[in-house]
């Protein structure tokens, strides 16, 4: 998994929860880390891989997450 999806899989897992996934989408784009058009595609595969399921991470979705988590902690 390329580092864009580790920090929106991050990022995901850290958002509001009033926020959406496309809210999330919105929030990269804004930040530089990639186009909505990538975030889409990466939100895709993350539902191919089963890492959501029903625009919730699942649990192997939260176990990603967490790992990256501590990837990219100082």
């Amino acid at each position: 998994m390329d580092i864009e999806a580790r920090v929106f899989l991050l990022a995901i897992y850290k958002k509001q929860d009033d926020e959406t996934l496309t809210d999330v989408i919105a929030q990269m784009e804004e930040a530089k880390v990639f186009s909505f058009k990538e975030g889409k595609k990466f939100l895709k595969e993350f539902k191919t891989d089963k890492l959501i399921i029903d625009n919730q991470l699942s649990f192997s979705g939260l176990a990603k997450a967490k790992e990256a988590e501590q990837e990219f902690k100082i």
